[in-house]
């Protein structure tokens, strides 16, 4: 059998457990796939990598999903969207390029009891990642989300930009800065931050954390940093808090079945919880 391989390509690599978590799924389904990292630290070379295509598949971090993207020949409607890929899959001659931060950040809280169906939720951050949670939000059934940023400005623009590549709108939309939307922070059933606060010891929350309150979902897409002053008010305030480490498995597990979907070269047995196999080679407790 060929030794399929995959890799992680960031600048630096930003998920020291992603090796483990796909290899032990790699091996849970009998395949003899090798998934390692592909540290690039300039835009030249982690082009040169994604040109040469000597690869099954790819996970790909910050700053490289926009050039993931730009370099695909086929894009999803989630990658589309958020304008930024995380996943790529070469096969056939074609490069199959997908966004999983958004199916990755709901499944998880759908896994926790988290219930989206006719939710109101904040989302912080402009960027790719923030973009595709809100999409995959509204797709779960979310009624109004909110994209929040510092400068209201650039989150109206962001959202803008969204609209016109979604087309039809699944849910209500809306954009603002943190300091214009206390109503949609307090109000929200889920606050969601994609922005990077928190990897620093000193990041402040994005926002007011007196505006939540108990019965809220918070959640950080910001793990391994130690708990980020958002969560420790969340927690503080009777939210159900979580972090990041969640999210980064169901991605995993979203890549694996991204490329069993494109390559047909495999199937996932439905009794399997690959989430489960993962999550325990990460040696996260979920």
């Amino acid at each position: 059998m060929v030794v399929e391989r995959a890799y992680i390509l960031g600048h630096p690599v930003a998920h020291s457990k992603s090796p483990a978590m796909h290899n032990a799924a790699y091996r849970a389904l009998g395949l003899k796939w090798e998934y390692g990292f592909a540290d690039r630290e300039t835009e030249f070379d982690a082009r040169v990598f994604l040109n040469v295509r000597n690869w099954r598949a790819l996970n790909v971090t910050m700053p490289w999903k926009p050039l993931a993207y730009e370099l695909a020949d086929e894009r999803s409607v989630a990658a589309e969207l958020a304008q930024g890929a995380n996943v790529l899959v070469n096969w056939g001659d074609r490069v199959y390029a997908d966004n999983t931060d958004g199916k990755g950040c709901v499944s998880y809280l759908q896994r926790c009891g988290v219930s989206f169906e006719d939710a109101s939720v904040v989302v912080c951050g402009t960027g790719p990642t923030s973009l595709a949670i809100m999409h995959a939000c509204a797709e779960a059934g979310a009624s109004h989300v909110t994209l929040l940023g510092r400068n209201a400005g650039k989150a109206r623009q962001a959202l803008d930009e969204y609209s016109d590549r979604a087309g039809d709108e699944l849910a209500d939309f809306a954009a603002g800065s943190y300091g214009e939307s206390a109503a949609a922070i307090a109000n929200a059933a889920a606050v969601i931050d994609a922005t990077p606060l928190g990897m620093n010891p000193d990041d402040p929350a994005p926002f007011d954390v007196g505006l939540l309150s108990r019965g809220q979902t918070v959640f950080d897409v910001v793990y391994g940093h130690g708990e980020t002053k958002l969560l420790a008010a969340a927690r503080a305030a009777g939210c159900a808090a979580y972090d990041g480490e969640g999210m980064l498995v169901a991605q995993a597990v979203e890549t694996v079945r991204d490329i069993a979907a494109i390559t047909e070269a495999f199937a996932i047995p439905a009794h399997m919880d690959l989430f489960a196999i993962m999550a325990e080679a990460a040696g996260f407790d979920l």
